[in-house]
């Protein structure tokens, strides 16, 4: 307490004490006890003289004087306008907690003189009411301290400890907790609003609170972790206390028992051995140990995380292992970590968890729901900020483990797994966090709490306490201050039956661990390396002295799993939710949807330029780096995919470890983050190609450009969620990034022609290799490049004509001349040496490639058909036979150069008549500039091909134009073709 609140205490309390008949010598010993509860001696008389000049005595008084009767001072409007004054600086500076047991001790001091005059009663309303203490609440602590000890204390919030007939009509007793043995009565008084417990005893006996002495003539505040012990009977907890007043009628009662638990790691070691244990609501168990002692592999085991390998954990009958699905929504788990989205506020952590919880509730309902947690944990007054995380505080570290506390709070699971709630906490803060535990305890929830280090009055909040030892040896169960004495026992200590200090009432709990942990000494008094008693030696004493615990078959049927909502509704709240997370980070924001247009940027500024170095004018037509722009295109369309969804969910991995126990659908998790990337990817597709193609000047294909790059993008993001989930460090899933792009980078066909691979990767000169069919990169540079060859403004006019052109061209040039050397061989023999012959080889190449010219498009609908197919063996073939070949050949060259001619009348029509004037020359100039480039069509025709034909094993292959030749695989479902196809058989 401050010094400036101090003077104001002691100038109030002289206003009271003076009114009437003056200061009292009650009422003076009553302010003096009150300063040697704050202060040390010296300065304890400073401020009792401080007072005594406050009340106007004629000098100043030691400790033992007895005031002089100084002249009586009524009530005057001086006193009262200073009254409010003092209140109202108290107001400023004090917590409300503190403010009501100010307002305790006001009306202590006057009851210690048994003053109640209206004088006085109207100062102590005047601070009530400034302190904003209700109506209702002040009127219970007057009844408290006021009423003669044989009073009836009726009062909701007051409560009897003491001998209670339960024969006897009790209506005026709302509360109470049957203590044969003590004489008296103990009262308890709860002020709900700051939920704090004062205490007052009006017998004779010689009790004890946390060690001291009970006076029956004062108050006493009954903190968290206060005991209360009598010389007969059992010690009365805090505990006790508040579950009388907290505990839930409505609550289940869970019962959760472990038989015999042991786990044991795949590598053989032991986690936990032979852990037995029983507990139910309303109770609160530490689980301790040293490191490595299993802690964490026990707190796992319990609440369902990991299977054990021997024994069972039963949950009011049920198997936790066993039968989960008949438990989800009872168990909630708290991690050591704080599991929250860092990019959220604190009202929307909490609030999108209980729209994930309850399906029922309105927005209205969830929003009261969640701001009455906010208000409980004490968060309400930061709702609206980010949580951000350890690195990047926006809270504290205490307010993360509250709100980390408020998640699972939400959803009130009957029983609770919270791994050390306390670490990396002040002091302070994790009393705050262990009071809140503690607090849901005695309102009926089971709570299992992995604990490091607790201080005294963390360690005495738990009801029981589980203590583990190296190698997952269970050494003790039972009641934190007992095993103290317990372990103290065993040591052979001194003093051994007391587990606290006698005087202050603390508990060190280091005791436990130096005597189990104590090492043997030399010679020279160094401790050594080789501990006293070994883990299994402690298990066998604890064994031996160890009760189990009789099984209760008697078990309430456990509730139904909270209504959580149907797949759409959870899908639409986990979009929405990531949606937020996303909108909330703005760097995130503004460097994805910055990225895509500058590197739009960067290519296509960087590879524009003009070819003739006289002119200063751009020709589209002209630059050789189209072919390039494609490609880098589809590389940033997978880098840009990848990178985006790459940490996805690896980053939730500890959210959805905690979400398991709300028995959610992880494919409406996992759709939610699909629909919010490809979101993503498809607004960078559309920057990337808006600026990139409007600095490269490709025109007219926009939508074309976007879809292929979404596209690419969006199977990179499914990729990129995938090696998320698969890899549990952010450096390996980066470090897999260049491996999953270069792969795809030497596979697309631009940097590499398909002919010049290595064989082994399954690929043929006439298809493209089987590993490059599952690129999708391949498809993608594949279809850009045939789609602004054939489909651009200018050559789509002449494409259909200069297709049916490549076709016959090739025929009459390269096929039919091919097909014309193998049969000259069989005559250039018969005129030579008599001896015609032919190889069946290049008989089997006549008899394949002669059926599918008969039935390709042009052959066949004009029924051009060789009808000595059945002669083409070595045994039928002959004279007749070539000259019906060769004829039939003749037949086909005529059709494909007529056809030729005709189809370059056409298209020779067609361009004069697009340049008729000069008006139009100029226009078709400038479409074919504008729209066309002849390196990206050089590259489509293959023309830099050394051979325009080739033969694969018996078969001709066409490796000129390959834009303009359709797949050659009849099977219409067939996916695979030759490299830069215009159109596939499927899809």
């Amino acid at each position: 307490m401050s010094e400036e609140i101090l003077k104001a205490l002691m100038q109030l309390f002289a206003i009271i004490a003076k009114q009437d008949e003056g200061l009292s010598v009650n009422e003076r010993e009553y302010v003096h006890t009150f300063l040697k509860q704050q202060l040390n001696e010296s300065s304890v008389k400073e401020y009792l003289t401080l007072f005594d000049n406050f009340i106007g005595l004629d000098k100043s008084l030691d400790d033992d004087s007895k005031p002089k009767k100084s002249k009586p001072k009524l009530t005057s409007v001086r006193d009262s306008v200073k009254t409010l004054g003092i209140a109202k600086k108290i107001n400023k500076t004090l917590t409300q907690k503190q403010k009501v047991v100010v307002l305790v001790r006001l009306f202590e001091l006057v009851n210690s003189d048994q003053k109640f005059t209206p004088q006085r009663m109207a100062i102590i309303d005047t601070a009530a009411e400034v302190f904003n203490i209700s109506r209702e609440e002040y009127q219970a602590i007057e009844a408290f301290v006021l009423n003669k000890a044989d009073a009836d204390f009726s009062h909701s919030d007051m409560l009897i400890i003491g001998a209670i007939d339960h024969d006897e009509n009790n209506d005026k007793v709302s509360n109470y907790i049957n203590s044969p043995q003590l004489e008296g009565r103990i009262i308890i008084l709860r002020v709900p609003s700051v939920e704090l417990y004062f205490l007052r005893y009006t017998g004779s006996s010689e009790l004890l609170l946390n060690g001291l002495p009970i006076i029956n003539t004062r108050i006493y505040l009954f903190a968290n972790g206060s005991v209360i012990k009598q010389p007969k009977g059992k010690p009365i907890f805090y505990t006790d206390v508040a579950a009388t007043f907290l505990s839930d009628s409505d609550a289940i009662n869970v019962v959760l028992r472990a038989d015999d638990v042991t786990l044991q790691f795949p590598n053989g070691y032991i986690g936990i051995r032979d852990i037995h244990l029983q507990e139910q609501s309303g109770k609160m168990i530490a689980i301790m140990g040293s490191s490595g002692a299993g802690k964490t592999t026990l707190l796992n085991v319990l609440s369902g995380i990991n299977d054990p390998t021997k024994g069972k954990v039963i949950l009011n009958g049920i198997d936790l292992h066993e039968d989960k699905e008949k438990i989800k929504g009872i168990i909630g788990y708290i991690p050591q970590d704080d599991l929250l989205i860092e990019e959220l506020t604190v009202y929307e952590n909490l609030y999108f968890s209980t729209k994930l919880v309850y399906r029922d509730l309105t927005k209205e309902e969830v929003d009261e729901k969640v701001i009455k947690v906010l208000t409980s944990l004490g968060l309400f007054h930061i709702k609206d900020l980010k949580v951000g995380n350890p690195l990047n505080k926006k809270i504290s570290g205490g307010q993360r483990k509250r709100l980390n506390i408020g998640l699972e709070l939400i959803r009130e699971p009957s029983v609770l797994f919270v791994d050390e709630p306390t670490s990396g906490l002040s002091s302070r803060d994790s009393e705050n966090v262990m009071e809140l535990l503690r607090e849901l305890a005695v309102r009926g929830k089971l709570i299992f709490v992995v604990i490091h280090q607790p201080s005294s009055e963390i360690y005495k909040m738990f009801d029981n306490v589980v203590i583990l030892d190296e190698g997952g040896y269970q050494i003790y169960y039972g009641n934190p201050v007992e095993a103290v004495i317990y372990f103290k026992t065993l040591d052979n200590q001194i003093n051994s039956d007391i587990g606290e200090c006698p005087s202050c009432g603390n508990v060190n709990p280091e005791t436990i661990f130096s005597i189990i942990e104590s090492r043997i000494v030399d010679e020279y008094g160094r401790p050594t390396a080789n501990r006293k008693v070994m883990p299994n030696e402690w298990n066998d004493q604890y064994r031996q002295r160890h009760k189990r615990i009789s099984k209760d078959e008697n078990y309430d049927k456990l509730p139904e799993a909270f209504k959580k909502p149907n797949w759409i509704n959870q899908f639409r709240i986990f979009f929405t939710r990531d949606l937020f997370s996303k909108l909330a980070n703005t760097q995130y924001l503004v460097l994805n949807f910055l990225e895509a247009p500058i590197l739009g940027f960067l290519l296509a500024f960087v590879i524009k330029y003009i070819d003739d170095p006289t002119s200063n004018v751009y020709i589209f037509r002209e630059n050789e780096n189209l072919m390039p722009y494609i490609f880098m295109c589809t590389i940033v369309a997978l880098f840009l995919g990848l990178i985006v969804s790459a940490e996805e969910i690896y980053k939730d991995r500890k959210i959805l470890k905690r979400e398991t126990f709300l028995n959610l659908s992880r494919s409406s998790y996992l759709f939610s983050k699909i629909g919010i990337l490809f979101i993503i990817s498809a607004i960078q597709a559309f920057l990337f190609v808006l600026v990139g193609n409007f600095i490269f000047e490709i025109k007219g294909m926009y939508f074309e450009y976007w879809l292929v790059f979404f596209s690419l993008a969006a199977f990179a993001n499914v990729l990129g969620l995938n090696i998320s989930s698969a890899f549990n460090s952010a450096v390996t899933i980066y470090i897999l990034i260049p491996f999953l792009i270069i792969p795809q980078m030497v596979l697309t066909g631009a940097m590499f022609n398909f002919d010049k691979i290595n064989r082994a990767l399954g690929g043929g000169r006439d298809k493209v290799p089987v590993i490059a069919e599952i690129m999708p990169s391949r498809w993608a540079f594949e279809g850009l490049v045939v789609h602004q060859y054939k489909e651009n403004k200018y050559y789509s006019k002449f494409y259909d004509l200069r297709r049916v052109e490549s076709i016959c061209n090739f025929k009459n040039v390269y096929y039919i001349p091919e097909l014309r050397s193998y049969i000259e061989s069989y005559r250039f023999r018969k005129l030579n040496d008599n001896k015609p012959y032919i190889s069946e080889d290049d008989l089997e190449l006549l008899r394949n490639e002669i059926y599918r010219e008969e039935n390709s498009e042009f052959a066949n609908k004009h029924n051009l058909r060789f009808e000595k197919m059945d002669k083409l063996y070595p045994d039928k073939f002959s004279m007749e036979v070539y000259r019906s070949l060769n004829e039939y050949l003749n037949k086909l060259q005529d059709f494909y150069r007529e056809n030729f001619n005709n189809i370059n009348d056409i298209i020779d029509s067609r361009i004069s008549k697009m340049v008729s004037t000069p008006e139009k020359r100029k226009e078709y100039r400038q479409l074919r500039n504008d729209y066309h480039n002849d390196y990206l069509a050089d590259f489509a025709k293959n023309r830099y091909a050394p051979l325009a034909i080739v033969r694969l094993d018996n078969r001709l292959v066409q490796k000129n134009d390959p834009v303009y030749l359709n797949p050659q695989d009849p099977n219409i479902f067939s996916l695979r073709t030759h490299f830069l196809a215009p159109k596939k058989n499927f899809f």
